[in-house]
């Protein structure tokens, strides 16, 4: 009998901790549009000139049951952060805030220290990418100023194109103990299938178990309006071999996506590729890693 209870009790515990999973995207953008500041929305993506805020991204939520999202920073100024906690704060879906700070300003602490109270922001972010330097990573004063964002609990977003990972591999193996994850796999050149050296630097990187990785912006990587699913399927088989789904999750980068595909059509892409995975590994992909890397509620 006291068996039977347990095993009932198990597998109540176990039916409840799977309706209690949220559905998370975990990284879009919000923005109101400025021409200087978003110069780089070329004229193949004009529809994205324009002003993209929560009101527009709820609905597309909603058709496939998500809980709610992690807006990402977009530009690079100082009150790109206060404008995420601000739509955070007014749109319970906003479950959490990538902000923007300068890493290698002097008062960083200060800045840190003003944000304190706010419990929805989560981590930072910086453009590496953007940077001419392949080896900005290195910088002494870039990276003291990431160890001090773990100081205080917070994340740490990489983004960067693949040409920039040996410099993200160094950049993580000295910060093991900061919480990290990979933009976008690294931006792979899927136009033209190009995977080494990318493959072999990702899984180097896999190897770290503190730092995870999002599959997201893949559909901007490839031939915008040619794509097919299956240009993918190297690219994700590489990720999932190299951190494995504890610590992938999913981010639409909506409205970024956009340019090459619906939002419908970027979840679907994920949801072709998950279909391999557990039901508890689909959990973890769509929303308890990011649950856990963001420390969400």
């Amino acid at each position: 009998m006291l068996q039977i209870f347990g095993r009932l009790t198990s597998s109540l515990f176990f039916a409840l901790r799977i309706r209690i999973v949220m559905k998370i995207d975990a990284h879009q953008h919000f923005w109101y549009y400025e021409p200087v500041e978003f110069s780089w929305i070329n004229d193949d993506a004009k529809f994205l000139r324009r002003d993209f805020l929560p009101g527009d991204l709820k609905p597309e939520l909603a058709k496939f049951g998500f809980d709610g999202t992690v807006a990402v920073q977009a530009p690079q100024r100082i009150d790109e952060t206060a404008f995420l906690l601000k739509l955070a704060n007014e749109n319970d879906f906003i479950k959490g805030v990538v902000g923007w700070v300068d890493l290698q300003a002097k008062d960083l602490e200060k800045q840190l220290e003003a944000w304190q109270s706010e419990t929805l922001l989560k981590g930072f972010r910086h453009i590496v990418q953007a940077e001419t330097d392949n080896n900005f990573l290195h910088k002494k004063e870039f990276k003291a100023g990431v160890k001090t964002l773990g100081k205080r609990g917070y994340t740490y977003d990489i983004l960067i194109y693949p040409v920039q990972l040996p410099a993200a591999i160094t950049f993580a193996k000295e910060l093991n103990d900061q919480k990290l994850v990979l933009d976008h796999i690294a931006k792979p050149y899927i136009t033209w299938q190009e995977k080494e050296p990318w493959a072999a630097q990702i899984k180097e990187l896999g190897k770290l178990e503190h730092v995870f990785c999002k599959i997201s912006g893949l559909v901007t990587e490839a031939d915008w309006k040619r794509w097919k699913a299956k240009d993918f399927d190297f690219y994700l088989d590489t990720v999932l071999q190299a951190f494995g789904p504890s610590r992938l999750m999913f981010g639409s980068d909506w409205p970024v996506c956009q340019a090459a595909a619906t939002y419908s059509q970027t979840h679907e892409l994920v949801s072709r590729f998950a279909a391999k995975l557990s039901d508890s590994e689909k959990a973890d992909l769509f929303g308890e890693t990011a649950v856990r890397f963001y420390n969400l509620k």
